[in-house]
């Protein structure tokens, strides 16, 4: 429960006590005593059953009075009585009633006023004040103190993590530990004339470990790291930002040599003049303030920046120029040494099997961030106890990785027969293709069982090295891979389905980024066509510029439309010359639901197709 939970809770409680102190000790034990009427009384005094009574004179209803005590029988009553009656005292008299009389009780009056009175306008103003505290930062200190930074501290030997629980960035650990040694011994690179960078600015996409490398930076520094959030500066009031940017770096100062680091950079250090009518005058005050401490006329020393952000584009210019972020760290997609690498980190606390190879892993998750491959590596962990065995074998390992690229398996969807078979002939048509055609990844998998959501089938293709340029054949070879479903369909059944829209969305980008933008057209030329605007409030690339005539437009569009067409004949000629594979490779798929990539070439008849690129001859199709 946080701060504000527990004054709440402590509010409540008090409230609570004095109700009940209230109702047990100003009304006494009147909540179990019999009520009677007035003219019942009176009988029972004149017929001798009433003992004793206690008039009380502080009753809350002026014309009566509130009498309690004591029947014959031992049993307690109370009433109210006419206080205008000249008849009342004289029959208690005559009955031989012992009468007492009971004042006022100040103490209660003030308490009931208390909670019924002044309550009321009590409670709102607690509540108003836990709001606002809320609000406006609360923390030690209250409402007063919203204006402070709120960053965590770590000291030295706090953080756990180091830099041997990161893998697979060692570019970025090299230059981080200069950073370190620069903090623990400066006048190693003092007395060369070197002089310590302000800022550090981590760039990648998300799940590649940027967090983790600035708290592994923490855990080897062993000086004082201040850690904040992007969005933890800014707040609907104004000034709260910059106020809270200013105080973080005076703490700094006082702590220096330090480190401080912000995640999400972005959120605060977006480019000024983007926002709509003076919208965002809160968050560039606050961008302001940053500026002027990394780099104005008090430069802050001993203070190292470390900031992570995975949209680097929409930064201000002014934060990214030398001076301020001197040192830009690219925090990529592991390679395959990498991959290899993040999985033995992960897998350090796991019971693996004897037949798990960390390097077959590594070649089969291509594109995985080191997030992706944490979960793939819990994921496994997953699969293992829910199957009651002992170690985490590859067979898991295999599932995690169709269950993190496609998702859980969906056996319980249920499909006609008619629909199973197009989705097989759609599926061998991807892969019986991508065996037939040079320049392509190996076929590491078929399968048509559902997973996720919305796919009914899949063909994994896994390539065996890490690839940076793509050439025309191999993008092109691509393009009739994905058309091979519909082809296969039409071939088959003399009909098409929707199996295929993304199929034809994937094949269209392609075509069209081949025309537009890597100039691979003979017709339109090495030209590009269309300049990106980059809309810096949305953060996004939102459209292009159209800088070409209508003319050239219908150029494009038909270019597009003759790459997609050509590539969807070669590859509806390939399955009609190897109709009989087709077929087979389908009923294989409907017997076992999934085919491996070694019981395909046999299936086939085909040798392994070389990785793109090698200088290895293509199969021959029979």
């Amino acid at each position: 429960m946080g701060q504000t939970g527990r004054t709440v809770s402590f509010w409540l409680f008090i409230v609570l006590i004095m109700l009940l102190f209230v109702f047990q000790y100003d009304k006494g034990n009147m909540k179990q005593a019999q009520k009677l009427s007035y003219s019942d009384f009176i009988s029972d005094v004149q017929a001798g059953k009433v003992k004793s009574v206690v008039v009380h004179l502080d009753s809350d209803v002026a014309q009566e009075y509130e009498l309690s005590g004591t029947l014959g029988d031992g049993s307690d009553y109370d009433l109210l009585a006419p206080s205008r009656d000249p008849d009342l005292f004289r029959i208690l008299r005559q009955g031989k009633v012992q009468i007492t009389t009971q004042g006022p009780q100040v103490w209660a009056q003030l308490i009931k006023a208390a909670l019924f009175e002044w309550g009321p306008f009590i409670f709102l103003i607690v509540i108003w004040f836990i709001f606002l505290n809320r609000m406006q930062g609360g923390g030690a200190g209250g409402a007063l103190n919203f204006g402070k930074m709120r960053a965590k501290v770590w000291t030295g030997g706090q953080s756990k993590v180091t830099f041997a629980d990161v893998a697979g960035i060692d570019e970025a650990k090299e230059e981080l530990k200069e950073i370190i040694d620069f903090l623990k011994d400066p006048g190693k690179f003092q007395k060369l004339g070197g002089k310590i960078p302000k800022g550090v600015l981590l760039l990648g996409p998300p799940g590649t470990g940027k967090t983790l490398l600035a708290r592994a930076v923490a855990g080897e520094a062993g000086r004082p790291f201040f850690s904040m959030s992007g969005s933890d500066f800014v707040e609907m009031f104004v000034g709260v930002g910059a106020s809270r940017v200013r105080d973080l770096f005076e703490q700094g100062k006082k702590n220096a040599p330090c480190i401080i680091f912000i995640d999400e950079m972005d959120a605060v250090g977006r480019h000024r003049g983007a926002g709509l009518g003076g919208g965002h005058d809160e968050r560039e005050q606050t961008l302001n303030a940053l500026l002027v401490e990394m780099d104005g006329f008090e430069a802050t020393k001993g203070v190292i920046l470390v900031a992570a952000t995975n949209r680097p584009d929409v930064l201000d210019p002014a934060l990214t120029r030398p001076g301020r972020f001197d040192r830009q760290i690219v925090v990529d997609r592991p390679d395959l040494v990498g991959r290899e690498g993040i999985l033995k980190v992960h897998t350090r606390n796991v019971v693996l099997g004897t037949d798990v190879d960390m390097k077959v892993l590594a070649r089969r998750t291509p594109g995985f961030s080191g997030a992706d491959l944490a979960n793939l590596v819990n994921e496994a962990a997953l699969l293992a106890a829910r199957r009651d065995k002992k170690a985490v074998g590859m067979e898991e390992l295999e599932d995690a990785v169709d269950r993190v690229m496609a998702g859980p398996e969906r056996k319980s969807r249920v499909m006609s027969e008619r629909e199973k078979k197009v989705i097989a002939y759609h599926e061998s048509g991807h892969a019986l293709v991508a065996k037939l055609t040079p320049n392509v990844d190996p076929v590491h998998k078929v399968s048509i069982i559902p997973r996720g959501y919305g796919v009914l089938g899949y063909v994994m293709q896994l390539p065996t090295e890490d690839r940076f340029v793509v050439q025309k054949e191999e993008i092109l070879s691509k393009i009739t891979v994905s058309l091979g479903g519909r082809a296969s369909e039409e071939i088959i059944f003399g009909d098409i389905s929707t199996g295929a829209s993304n199929d034809l969305e994937k094949a269209t980008e392609t075509a069209h980024r081949m025309v537009m933008e890597f100039g691979m057209s003979e017709k339109l030329g090495r030209v590009t066509y269309g300049r990106k605007e980059r809309e810096v409030f949305l953060g996004r690339d939102l459209m292009r510029d159209k800088d070409y005539s209508e003319k050239t437009a219908q150029m494009i569009d038909n270019e597009v439309k003759r790459i997609v067409e050509s590539c969807y004949k070669r590859a509806k000629t390939l399955l009609t010359r190897n109709k009989p594979k087709l077929v087979k490779l389908a009923e294989t798929l409907l017997e076992k639901e999934i085919v491996e990539g070694d019981e395909l070439d046999s299936l086939l008849g085909l040798t392994p197709r070389p990785a793109p690129g090698s200088a290895a001859p293509a199969p021959t199709p029979a």
